[in-house]
């Protein structure tokens, strides 16, 4: 009688009730996630990233590539449009995108040889650099009283006052050009960094005024302030390209002539006389 059948569970088993029951959606319909861990070949994305409220998927997909490469790779345009099939344009494109937002950072520097050549930097949190100097995080935007916030603008490298004030200068002197773009200085400040980084890039500010103000829409402009900031940010420039300085031509050296009149070999382009016939020949001139 104390034996005990082993198949028999120890305990009943409560029912789940139909609508408790963990296998159980209430919804079909919608995302499931079939998920294995990592463990070698892999890179973390901040969801800042990836779920980006204003970058565009090429400029979020380009940003995780740049991201998942080791050190020393190359990341120009030419040699990214050689590994996708976007080509230079949207990829120049997206580029200025995460520049723009702070994922991405081009700065020049001068190498020991005298050229000057162009750094990249990806930062996978922008902002949180321990290696530069703290800046403005890149997603902080204006936000006017009862309005939505501005779009963030490029940041130019090295961001002088004097550049910022002819970008302020620069600014302020739209509304000539249309009194729509009379802007107010809350604007105006958070505008200047931009119209700073295309200055930065060798831009006249003739060819930065002609860009944001060509083609206005005809109606009213609500939001001007907007429209400039997507367009500092959508047309942005590539950084000048600089080429390494040349060196000057050889001197010329001309062909060997014999002297008209003491037959001594010179250099000269043309037969004649040599320096000292010549110079004696005006003194005689001179005299007589």
């Amino acid at each position: 009688m104390d034996t005990q059948n082993p198949n028999v569970p120890t305990h009943a088993h409560t029912r789940v009730a139909g609508k408790k029951h963990p296998n159980r959606h209430p919804h079909a319909a919608g995302l499931t996630h079939d998920n294995a861990r990592h463990t070698t070949r892999f890179t973390v994305i901040g969801n800042h990233l990836a779920q980006h409220p204003e970058l565009s998927l090429l400029a979020i997909g380009l940003s995780v590539h740049i991201q998942s490469l080791p050190a020393g790779s190359r990341i120009d345009i030419k040699s990214l449009a050689a590994r996708f099939p976007e080509g230079t344009t949207r990829i120049a494109a997206a580029l200025r995108e995460l520049e723009a937002h702070g994922y991405l950072r081009r700065t020049r520097e001068r190498v020991p040889d005298g050229r000057i050549i162009t750094r990249t930097t990806s930062c996978n949190q922008p902002g949180h650099s321990g290696t530069d100097t703290p800046r403005p995080g890149p997603r902080k935007r204006t936000r006017q009283p009862g309005g939505k916030p501005l779009p963030a603008v490029p940041r130019p490298a090295y961001p002088a006052p004097a550049l910022l004030q002819r970008a302020t200068d620069l600014l302020t002197s739209l509304r000539r050009e249309d009194t729509r773009l009379l802007l107010s200085g809350c604007d105006t400040a958070h505008l200047a960094p931009g119209v700073a980084a295309w200055l930065e890039r060798d831009v006249t500010p003739a060819a930065v005024r002609h860009a944001l103000t060509t083609d206005l829409p005809p109606e009213p402009l609500h939001r001007p302030a907007a429209l400039l900031a997507h367009r500092l940010t959508a047309q942005l420039p590539p950084p000048p390209s600089f080429a390494p300085p040349q060196a000057p031509p050889p001197p010329t050296r001309h062909p060997l002539q014999t002297c008209d009149g003491c037959d001594r070999a010179f250099r000269a382009p043309e037969p004649g006389r040599c320096r000292d016939c010549r110079a004696s020949r005006t003194e005689l001139l001179e005299v007589a």
